[in-house]
């Protein structure tokens, strides 16, 4: 009998699913053989997602509190077996920015989280808002990964953790994206980068599958700017993630970004992030 074919789940912040569809989206789509699809950004109706997908997949779809903000989904072949949105004290609205789902493969469950998180502006309200969404991710990662081994948190996390996920690292080291503070969860959350055992299990126990699978290198980055010749230099940050339990990273075997082959080609400012796991 063949082995079971790797679970390939993809994260992409679509920057407007409509727009993105538009762009070229659907015949990335499906070309990949995608068997789970965590985006962010969607900024559509679950309607409008469902229409452009397809019967074929089943949606699930957070929107943003404000109409035409933020919104996360995920698309996959299989019916999630339960679903989660809450995250954080009841007063915080994290609408829009945080969907988990539970999924049977084979005998296992694997969770996947498709996370928005703020991009903040330092010392500004939008930068404090930035911060109560990453504690409350920072508390919710602890319960995750007691709640199934399998599980991935996956999406635009809107930070660089090191300088090698920031091209111009130098010239952002007091702007949000970069700053210590918020680099210091990433520390948290995977260890820190000058620790014996960073990535590999530190911290609260999370894997970089990213970084696990590119080494100590710059990049690969996963957004540019469309402005001027950010994408065609490769002046990028690699700042969407997927970040899974230790006994989800040792299942991964292969990792990329897909990044166009030319600027016109994009169909987003960021590039899916695509993992398969052989569970």
């Amino acid at each position: 009998m063949p082995p079971a074919k790797p679970l390939r789940v993809v994260s992409a912040n679509v920057n407007g699913i409509r727009a993105a569809y538009r762009r070229g989206m659907g015949e990335w789509l499906a070309a990949r053989d995608v068997d789970i699809l965590a985006m962010q950004e969607v900024r559509a109706t679950t309607e409008d997602v469902q229409a452009l997908l397809g019967d074929e997949w089943d949606i699930l779809h957070d929107p943003a509190t404000a109409k035409g903000r933020a919104g996360v989904a995920i698309a996959s072949r299989n019916r999630a077996s339960i679903h989660r949105v809450e995250l954080g004290a009841p007063d915080f609205d994290s609408a829009g920015r945080w969907l988990e789902a539970d999924y049977e493969v084979g005998a296992r469950v694997v969770t996947v989280v498709s996370a928005y998180v703020h991009s903040g502006e330092a010392d500004t309200p939008k930068q404090v808002e930035k911060y109560r969404f990453l504690d409350a991710m920072e508390a919710r990662l602890p319960q995750l990964a007691a709640h199934s081994e399998l599980a991935v948190v996956v999406g635009d996390l809107n930070v660089g953790h090191r300088t090698l996920d920031i091209r111009n690292w130098k010239g952002n080291v007091k702007r949000a994206g970069f700053l210590p503070d918020e680099r210091a969860y990433f520390d948290r959350f995977v260890g820190a980068e000058d620790a014996d055992d960073y990535n590999r299990g530190a911290g609260l126990g999370w894997i970089d599958v990213g970084r696990r699978f590119a080494g100590e290198v710059d990049g690969p980055y996963s957004w540019w700017s469309w402005r001027g010749k950010a994408f065609d230099n490769d002046t990028g940050w690699r700042i969407d993630y997927q970040l899974a339990t230790p006994a989800l990273a040792d299942a991964a075997v292969a990792y990329a970004i897909d990044r166009a082959d030319a600027y016109d080609a994009r169909w987003s400012d960021h590039a899916p992030v695509v993992v398969d796991y052989a569970i």
